[in-house]
Formats: C-alpha cells, structure tokens, sequence
C-alpha cells in the first residue's frame, strides 16, 4: 500500500504541475490589447490513473500586460477519500518577454491522508533560480546527483513550461510546437523534456465546455539531469518510456497551443489528465508581428 501511494503521490504532483509542453517564444505575439486590461483562461483537467479517475484539477492563468499568474488547485482521491486523498495548489508568476516567459515565482503546497506535507518555493531572476526554500527539509541521500548552478540558468518552472511555451500563429494544429526541448526545474529534479512531433488530428468535444477542433500530439521523452537517485524505479521508468504523450490545442483568440491530453506510465499504470473545460475571457488578440 505504500508503494501505491507513492506512485499516486508522484504521479499527483506530476498532473497537478502539468510540466509536459512545446518551446516556441511567445514575444509580442500574446501583447494585450490594453495593458490596463487583463484576460483569463481557465481549464479543468480529469485526472486518471490506472483507469480510476482521481478527481480535477482546476487551472487559473491571468495576463496583464507582460505579467502573468498562474494558479492551480486539485484534490485527488481513491475510494473518495477512505484509501487515499491528496490535495494541493501551485502557483506560478512572471512574464512574456520576447524569448518566452520568464518566471519571478513557482509555489507547490501539498498533503495527503498519509500524513504527508510539503511547502515548496522558488524564485528566479534574469531566468535564473536564485532561491529555494523547501519546509520541511529532509536529508538527502548522498547518492542523489547534486544540482549545479550552472544547471538552473535559463530554467522554467514546470508550470510556465507547461502552458506558456508553445505558441503558433497556425489555429488548425500545427505540429511545429512539437519541435524543441525544454529545460525545467521542479525545486529538486532539473531534467530536459525533449518534445518531438508525432501527428495531428481531431477531438470530438466530449462535454458542454470542453475542447472540439484541430490538436497535435507530441512524443516526449523524460532526459533526467540532476537532483535525482540513479536507482529511483520511477526515475528509470519515465527515462527508458517512449510513451509519454501531450496533445496540444490552439487557445480560441490567441496564439498559444496548451495541453488538452498528457500521458505518461507509472509503476501502478498508465495516467493521464484530460481537458473538460476549457473557457477564454477578456481580450487577449495575438497581433501581426511574428
């Protein structure tokens, strides 16, 4: 049983961060039409694992101007709560420049029924990390690969990376934002996720405010760099996979591409996250410069 919350944990922190997504810059292409106006989308995502649906994740991101803030909060159970319940929020901000976002701040607050909690932070600065704050703070193993400085420059936080990248002035799936490789950094693991293109296709709108049009899925392969234990089973696991999966979708009024499907094999079976709402309010007019 504890092995099975593990994976759940893991496997909860992964869909609640989202940290799958295409690299393109965003630069001017998302300037708002007013920089005293701000717009918003907002999506919610099913969460599956092994088959069973935990429960949703709810994902908030505002721009005003350059800047953006991003909140997400899910509460994922197993047996509604009698087996396993793990809730947490996330937060990211920062802002658009012209090479991409750039983040000022990413948070992860957690607990589970197991008695397990965690206070995560991180700030950066110019696209540097410049300070982690972990509570509490437990040793770490001596056989875990140390993160280097030089390895958090120019890094995103799992949450940027995920919706903030991949952007395309194409509505009707262009597989180009499945072309690059993405630096993140969770606040221990640094790792690349290298996201190819794999096809395009078509998803069928599958409730009243969900998502029906043009999509591309991209193959992404998990490049573990530093901060983690080389025998970790899952670490191997996610490393060795050729399965892993996010699908793409153009974001009505923009010109970015967010993840409409992730998924990826864990120890306890394949899980996934899936959009089932996916709404767009205030202006937000991608312009005509590239």
């Amino acid at each position: 049983m504890h092995h099975v919350r593990h994976c759940l944990g893991l496997f909860a922190v992964a869909a609640l961060t989202c940290g799958l997504g295409g690299n393109l810059p965003l630069g001017p292409a998302l300037a708002e039409s007013s920089s005293s106006s701000a717009s918003r989308i907002t999506a919610v995502y099913r969460v599956e694992l092994g088959g069973f649906n935990l429960g949703n994740f709810h994902l908030t991101t505002t721009f005003r101007g350059d800047d953006y803030k991003m909140r997400g909060e899910g509460r994922f159970t197993v047996l509604q709560g009698l087996l396993y319940e793990w809730r947490g929020i996330t937060a990211s901000t920062g802002r658009v420049t012209s090479t991409g976002p750039e983040p000022s701040m990413y948070a992860l607050n957690y607990s589970d029924s197991a008695k397990a909690a965690e206070r995560l932070r991180m700030t950066f600065e110019g696209g540097d990390v410049t300070n982690v704050s972990i509570v509490p703070r437990k040793r770490v193993s001596s056989r875990v690969i140390p993160v280097t400085k030089e390895q958090l420059e120019g890094v995103l936080d799992p949450m940027s990376g995920a919706f903030l990248t991949a952007q395309s002035k194409n509505p009707n799936g262009d597989l180009n934002v499945c072309n690059h490789t993405l630096p993140v950094f969770d606040g221990r693991q640094r790792y690349d996720l290298v996201v190819t293109p794999k096809r395009s296709v078509r998803v069928k709108r599958t409730t009243p405010k969900g998502y029906g049009g043009p999509a591309v899925i991209c193959r992404v392969k998990f490049i573990p760099i530093a901060g983690y234990h080389p025998d970790n089973p899952a670490v191997q696991m996610m490393a060795k996979s050729n399965e892993i999966e996010v699908w793409l979708v153009p974001v009505r009024g923009t010109n970015m591409y967010v993840p409409y499907r992730i998924v990826l094999p864990t120890p306890v079976g394949y899980g996934s996250a899936m959009v089932t709402s996916l709404q767009v309010s205030g202006r937000r007019r991608a312009s005509a410069e590239p």
